[in-house]
């Protein structure tokens, strides 16, 4: 089995941060097996470009309060040290499918904290939820004050093989369960799911943070909540991107869209910087669907998009971090 090594990444330069980190180290080193998700550089880790300020902001809110963190599909942890380093947190847990890469993302978090042996760490392998659940009684279920999800959302190709290579990490399998036709359409079964289920796993006041790709509209986004009792999805953070390998993700929600999913939203580069100029962090959340607005007019098909791309334009997209929590 091959290995990539990600050698010195800087905390403080991943993290954004002036200081020195305080439960990682200041360098780290990052193995990735072969069927881990691989972080881009820090402008296309998507982790890193929206979800990181997200969480700052729950750190803002509830300074200290943050005891346990679980990533659920996290690959090789990066993630998880992240998080580590904005809440201090005790306990740490990581989930992905296959049990190497769970294996592997322990053992990069365990050798990149400063004081390991004071910081609890666990991982699961399997689907979801699914290996955190008791099989005996659900309150006795593993549960965290923040649980992150950045799941895939575009079906898996036929010629695939979900274990093959990185596949699980960009594309999901054919599920069973009921989901709704809005939802199904638009792309978002995991994070559905997720949303469905994450009242199992929480502690009283936890929260369940989704990564979202904006290419789908806030009202679809959070249509989710209408499907699912006793939940309140709030948008926490909203951001935008462009990514280097952006030919080939235009191109998968092209095809979608020939099959009928969507739609699938993107925008020129110019267009999204003048609609988020002057927002900041804090607000940005509040003010997504204002923003959004004033984009409507200048929307784009992934088809548009790609028409674009190939003829030399930069095309992006906006990024939604959804919260959920759970209604008391």
């Amino acid at each position: 089995m091959t290995e990539v090594i990600y050698q010195n990444i800087n905390t403080s330069e991943y993290l954004n941060i002036k200081s020195k980190p305080v439960h990682i180290k200041e360098k780290l080193e990052i193995k990735i097996v072969d069927n881990s998700f691989l972080p881009g550089a820090k402008d296309d880790d998507w982790f890193a470009h929206s979800a990181l300020p997200a969480l700052k902001l729950i750190e803002k809110e509830r300074p200290g309060e943050i005891k346990s963190f679980l990533s659920i599909g996290s690959g090789p942890g990066l993630d998880v040290l992240a998080s580590a380093e904005v809440f201090g947190s005790k306990k740490l847990a990581l989930t992905d499918l296959q049990e190497n890469v769970v294996k592997s993302g322990v053992q990069n978090i365990k050798s990149n904290l400063l004081e390991p042996e004071k910081i609890e760490v666990n991982g699961y392998s399997g689907d979801l939820f699914e290996p955190l659940r008791s099989k005996a009684n659900s309150n006795e279920n593993q549960r965290f004050d923040v649980i992150y999800e950045n799941l895939p959302n575009v079906p898996l190709p036929e010629n695939k093989d979900i274990n093959e290579s990185r596949s699980s990490t960009a594309f999901l399998e054919k599920r069973n369960e009921k989901i709704p036709r809005e939802v199904k359409d638009a792309l978002l079964d995991l994070h559905y799911l997720a949303i469905q289920q994450v009242h199992e796993f929480l502690n009283k006041n936890g929260a369940l943070i989704s990564l979202i790709s904006g290419v789908i509209p806030i009202d679809t986004i959070k249509s989710i909540e209408k499907y699912i009792d006793g939940v309140k999805i709030d948008i926490l953070y909203y951001n935008w991107n462009i990514q280097t390998s952006f030919y080939s993700v235009i191109n998968t929600y092209a095809k979608q869209e020939e099959q009928g999913y969507g739609p699938f939203i993107f925008y020129r580069e110019n267009d999204l910087k003048k609609a988020f100029e002057g927002v900041s962090d804090n607000e940005s959340g509040k003010k997504a669907l204002d923003i959004e607005k004033s984009l409507a007019d200048k929307r784009l098909t992934a088809t548009e998009a790609l028409k674009l791309l190939n003829q030399g334009e930069n095309v992006g997209y906006t990024i939604t971090i959804l919260k959920t929590t759970i209604n008391n």
